[in-house]
């Protein structure tokens, strides 16, 4: 990733095995230069971009800090690193469907407690539990070294990906004119730019969410039931959250026609999950010629574990980074990064090709663009340990912005990167999951 007339300020350092603080700057110049070359399109004259390393650091974390009330928990009481018969596996059980996968290979009771989950793991050999986990659609991870990855069919895959992979160009046919986003200027370059995310947990959340602080319509679509209580108030923020059933025929027609209104569509779908409902490049591309769609994964897009299901805390087992930490901090067990680096990366990275893209299609061409997890990592990978004598982040306190949300009042850190006469701002607070109809903001699409 380049640096490229991006000024920095800050010395705050996230302690690691890798150069998180560093990574996160990086990953944030990405998605501001790229709106600052959309800026510049709609006449503003070469925007100087800065990023504070202090609130990077930070956003990478939380951004929200509530008053008066808790987050509730991220984290279900059995998800987390057990030690197995030859080694350490991570199970990721927040999700119901996910924690039950999990308990039924291990033949325990739906209420077990963590002790017990932690001796049955323990007569299992890892790769073994870690296929039989994810044979029966649950989530599990090996720690691999980073050699181990490196060897393995899919880390092999993975590297020969590039870090963002873009699809061929395609002539729209509106001339690059869509009416509903003639609103944007320079100060407000998304304004009016419809986007369609559907996406979950963290990476996707933080691309969109990005896209709505610069003006964006930015719908999102949960199942009915999803939740991610202890995120909400962070990922919701900026957005239209809505509900749609895509198992029902009626469900599916009403996305059809948000995907006929859209500019951009931002998912987290593996390859094999769009295939089956119809939203592949492919068949968009014909459906849909003018929009733009940017993909993120978890384990890459070729390979044995294309269609595998994974979280950034799966990745840094698989990938090497948390055996890196462990031996990097003496310890003796997994050591991840200090924060969930990968997710928010990817995320910003793929805010940016979002915005290139749409960049690319207000000049007459539509184009798509596809990132992982895994591939994230090994760019991170590249870079040495942080300095342990360098300044911990932190953010003065005056500056945090006072903010409600769907869940109580709080304080959200002031924005990490600032572009020169491009306010990053939404008057759309964090309502919540299921907040709002599934429709655009003008009423349409529903």
């Amino acid at each position: 990733m380049t640096m490229e007339r991006v000024a920095v300020k800050g010395a705050g350092t996230l302690l690691s095995a890798f150069d998180v603080s560093g990574f996160a700057v990086s990953a944030m110049a990405q998605a501001a230069g790229a709106m600052a070359r959309l800026a510049q399109h709609h006449g503003s004259s070469s925007p100087a971009v800065t990023v504070d390393r202090d609130l990077a650091s930070l956003w990478f974390g939380q951004s929200f800090t509530p008053v008066g009330w808790e987050l509730p928990p991220v984290w279900d009481a059995i998800a987390g690193d057990y030690r197995c018969a030859d080694g350490w596996i991570r199970l990721h059980t927040n999700a119901p469907h996910h924690r039950a996968a999990a308990l039924g290979v291990l033949g325990l009771e739906a209420g077990a407690a963590r002790a017990t989950v932690a001796s049955a793991v323990g007569h299992w050999n890892g790769e073994e539990l870690e296929a039989a986990v994810v044979a029966a659609n649950g989530c599990a991870a090996l720690m691999r070294s980073p050699e181990q990855w490196l060897a393995h069919p899919q880390g092999a895959a993975v590297a020969a990906e590039p870090l963002v992979a873009w699809g061929a160009g395609r002539l729209t046919d509106d001339a690059g004119a869509p009416g509903h986003a003639r609103v944007a200027s320079a100060g407000r370059p998304l304004a009016g730019v419809r986007v369609l995310d559907l996406t979950r947990v963290i990476a996707g959340p933080v691309a969109t969410r990005f896209l709505a602080m610069y003006g964006a319509d930015v719908l999102r679509i949960d199942p009915p039931g999803w939740e991610e209580a202890g995120l909400e108030a962070e990922m919701s923020v900026g957005k239209h959250c809505a509900r749609l059933d895509l198992k029902q025929p009626s469900d599916l027609a009403v996305l059809e026609g948000l995907l006929a209104g859209a500019d951009i569509f931002i998912h987290g779908y593996r390859p094999d999950a769009l295939d089956r409902l119809g939203f592949s490049d492919e068949a968009l591309a014909v459906r849909h010629r003018n929009l733009v769609s940017v993909a993120l994964d978890a384990y890459g897009w070729s390979g044995p574990w294309a269609n595998r299901r994974g979280f950034d805390s799966l990745v840094q087992m698989s990938c090497g980074i948390a055996h890196s930490g462990m031996l990097h901090f003496g310890a003796d067990t997994p050591h991840p990064l200090p924060v969930q680096a990968l997710d928010h990366a990817t995320g910003y990275l793929c805010a940016g090709a979002a915005v290139d893209a749409w960049l690319g299609r207000l000049e007459g061409t539509a184009r798509n663009a596809r990132l992982s997890l895994a591939r994230t990592a090994l760019e991170l990978m590249k870079s040495g340990p942080s300095d342990p004598a360098a300044p911990l982040p932190c953010a003065e306190p005056a500056s945090l912005v006072a903010e409600e949300t769907v869940r109580g009042p709080g304080l959200r850190l002031p924005p990490a990167v600032v572009i020169e006469g491009v306010p990053m701002s939404t008057d759309v607070q964090a309502r919540g999951f299921g907040s709002a109809p599934p429709r655009w903001a003008d009423g349409t699409g529903a």
